[in-house]
């Protein structure tokens, strides 16, 4: 998309760490044995896989803690913080280090060459220091499903997957085809089995044929192939505990999910899908429960240089999961400055949050799990 115009969270304000802090220890505390490794090597840290079926033995399942952040770039101001990544992202990074699994979309192309998309107002792109930001910060997996994915084209493509294989850094919904791009990373964490697919609904008219993986050729993983993405869930499903699909999706500063959100959402929720979320409209949509399944329609801007005013609204999206289901969500809002996500405090985080809760009206989701 394009802008126009677990127990101990530290570092940050009672109000929000009452909220976290209370998710978490009903998690088992703050232990966070995630996967380092990319897709499809393991990782040191957390079991990973790499999509080919292969499970290490099952360990008993504990409570664990997900977090979610949304859009996320380093262009304009936000380049120079890359030159110092263990602190790139800022005071937000004690929040994502907080959760077990922590996840964002990575809304750039990881490269320094490429050829800008031809009719994009907007390219976006990042050298690959863009991993050790993002992994220095807490962050376990990322998407890069979007609209700003291939934005310098197939020589991006090359390069982007190339810094993805060097980096070992986990990242879903883009491949050298449609296999690749539609393959879930696989992971263990605290005896829970679970598979992250990443997809996007949103790519320019123009540029669809040429950015969306086939079996003979490299891109992203497009969501507009409904019977492609319930198939990459069903196959998700297999020998996992939890499903996770991120999908770039929605209309931009549109604050309710548009009828193909809402109908995408209830097919993959019925193919097995557990948790779905994503974002686009870079605004927070709303959240809630869906048949036994979590649903967010939309995360807003994260790390992204240029939001300002009700595009500088954000936050973390907290899911506890207990038994492979969503059972506590919590959200932990922030206001973007100088591009990064500042954690809000005291009666603005909680009329933040209250507003929050309001987003889901036009969602037709429930507020607690059935």
């Amino acid at each position: 998309m394009a802008m126009r115009g677990k127990t101990g969270l530290r570092g940050t304000t009672a109000v929000v760490v009452a909220g976290v802090a209370l998710a978490a220890a009903a998690c088992g505390g703050s232990d966070k044995s995630k996967a380092e490794g990319a897709t499809p090597p393991a990782s040191p840290k957390g079991q990973g896989q790499g999509g080919d079926g292969s499970q290490q033995p099952k360990a008993a399942k504990q409570p664990i803690l997900i977090a979610f952040g949304g859009d996320t770039h380093f262009e304009g101001s936000l380049r120079g913080r890359l030159a110092n990544p263990s602190t790139a992202l800022g005071p937000v990074a004690k929040q994502l280090r907080a959760a077990d699994l922590a996840m964002v979309n990575l809304e750039t192309a990881i490269t320094t060459g490429g050829t800008p998309a031809p009719g994009k107002q907007f390219t976006f792109r990042a050298p690959a220091t863009a991993f050790t930001a993002l992994k220095a910060a807490g962050v376990d997996v990322a998407s890069m499903a979007n609209n700003h994915g291939m934005d310098y084209m197939e020589g991006g493509l090359r390069d982007s997957l190339a810094a993805i294989k060097r980096s070992r850094f986990p990242v879903v919904g883009i491949g050298k085809n449609a296999d690749a791009a539609y393959r879930p990373y696989r992971v263990t964490v605290k005896g829970n089995r679970i598979a992250i697919v990443g997809a996007t609904q949103v790519l320019d008219d123009n540029l669809i044929q040429a950015w969306t993986a086939t079996d003979a050729k490299g891109g992203l993983a497009s969501a507009k192939d409904v019977p492609r993405m319930v198939q990459a869930v069903k196959e998700a499903r297999q020998g996992s505990d939890v499903v996770i699909v991120h999908l770039h999706w929605g209309a931009e500063l549109k604050g309710c999910p548009l009828p193909r959100q809402q109908e995408l959402a209830k097919a993959l929720v019925e193919a097995g899908a557990d948790v779905v979320v994503g974002g686009h409209a870079h605004i927070p949509l709303g959240g809630g429960y869906m048949n036994g399944a979590y649903v967010h329609y939309g995360m807003g801007n994260f790390v992204f240089s240029s939001a300002q005013g009700q595009t500088a609204k954000s936050g973390v999206l907290f899911l506890k999961v207990v038994n492979g289901k969503v059972a506590k969500d919590k959200w932990s809002p922030a206001l973007i400055s100088g591009g990064i996500p500042i954690p809000m405090k005291g009666a603005a985080a909680k009329a933040e949050v209250q507003r929050w809760n309001g987003l889901r009206s036009c969602t037709g989701l429930s507020a607690r799990p059935s």
